[in-house]
């Protein structure tokens, strides 16, 4: 018998440090209700959760965003209504005044009605906002094109035209002998020779504004037709003056306007974030509902001709609002399925990522009772252990 060391105690020691262990993770796991709560319970499945976690919370945010976006549909959608009842009380008072059994004077008052009415479509169009963001006055309509002019006061060298949507660059190389008096059958040549751009061609075009009486000019695009031409990169581009004689000053300004072939476009349409990702989003533009856009600015109902001739113009506004109020309700629709699917995306993942972060409460209270268990017969054995060494006394008696 030895009793130095207690190599029962010992194990029984270690026996009971690691069932007291096990217990201890089990009432982790069962208090907060996650099998992982720090990395060393799954490396990998911590990681996996936590990815699906982004997704599950940007799909909410993403639902969030939808509902938004038919908020300011409705919006829109609310004063195009009202625009729309303007335009029918315009077209009805325009079928009264074309009768013949109104006088001048009961045009004239016809017409006050009108003009308020038109004020009234302008004032929706300039007024109707979503969180300080206009929605009728054209902000919000696609295709707009961008113009940037430079003057060029240099009698010969290059220039450039810088637009605000990207770097790209027009140069010009004039050749002008002085600021005085040019005399006929020179040619000036206006060349291209560099564009910084990925691909496709670039539209070029300018205008050269005669100061004498009786002088023409024209423009020559190389390869094509006058005035403006499509013109690949590195082409040139000629001015044929024939003429007697025109006056050049210090300075002319080229106007440059630029067309790509680049998918999307260069306006400020609505783009709402419907996705959990980059990209995933759904692009509404609304077209100005102004006067002048719906060429109703002009009507005038004074004379039967005129009214007659305004019940057709407001017949194609009444189509023009119509349309744009059946573009948004689509995109409301869309946006109503949006919601549901985000919903249901987010609920199937939700449900996965419980699958690997969340504990088995049973399976769980399962091991936490064995490791109790273990832990307490651990300790009575260690006290057992203990009292060996107490034999040596009797062979010392």
């Amino acid at each position: 018998m030895r009793i130095n060391h207690n190599i029962a105690a010992l194990n029984t020691h270690r026996q009971l440090n690691s069932a007291s262990g096990a217990q201890s993770k089990s009432m982790e796991k069962l208090s907060s209700g996650l099998r992982i709560n720090r990395a060393g319970d799954d490396a990998a499945g911590l990681a996996i959760s936590e990815k699906m976690r982004g997704q599950i919370r940007g799909l909410d945010q993403a639902s969030r965003n939808a509902q938004d976006g038919i908020s300011l549909i409705q919006t829109a959608e609310g004063a195009l209504n009202e625009t729309h009842d303007i335009l029918q009380r315009m077209r009805e008072l325009s079928v009264q005044s074309a009768n013949d059994t109104n006088t001048a004077d009961d045009r004239a008052e016809l017409q006050k009605e009108v003009q308020q009415l038109k004020d009234e479509v302008d004032r929706i169009a300039n007024n109707t906002e979503f969180n300080t963001k206009k929605l009728l006055n054209g902000d919000l309509a696609s295709g707009a094109h961008k113009e940037e002019s430079a003057v060029i006061t240099s009698k010969t060298g290059d220039f450039t035209v810088d637009f605000d949507t990207a770097t790209k660059t027009a140069l010009a190389d004039g050749d002008l002998s002085n600021a005085g008096q040019v005399t006929a059958d020179d040619t000036y040549v206006v060349k291209i020779t560099k564009v910084d751009s990925s691909s496709g061609s670039n539209v070029f075009s300018y205008t050269i504004t005669p100061e004498s009486t009786g002088t023409t000019g024209t423009e020559t695009a190389l390869g094509g037709s006058s005035n403006q031409e499509n013109i690949a990169l590195g082409g040139g581009l000629a001015v044929d003056i024939d003429s007697t004689k025109i006056k050049v000053g210090d300075s002319f300004t080229v106007v440059a306007r630029q067309e790509e072939n680049k998918t999307g476009t260069t306006s400020k349409e609505l783009a709402f974030q419907i996705g959990s990702n980059s990209n995933q989003t759904l692009n509404v533009g609304i077209n100005s509902m102004k006067t002048a856009d719906l060429h109703i600015n002009n009507v005038d109902v004074s004379t039967a001709e005129r009214a007659s001739a305004a019940i057709s113009t407001l017949d194609d506004a009444i189509k023009t609002v119509s349309a744009e109020r059946s573009k948004l309700g689509a995109a409301q629709n869309r946006l109503d399925h949006t919601i549901n699917n985000l919903g249901t995306s987010s609920e199937n993942l939700t449900a996965a990522e419980s699958r690997v972060r969340d504990v088995d409460m049973a399976k769980e209270m399962m091991t936490q009772t064995k490791n109790s268990i273990l832990s307490q017969a651990a300790q009575a054995m260690l006290a057992q252990a203990n009292q060996q060494p107490q034999g040596v006394l009797q062979l010392l008696r």
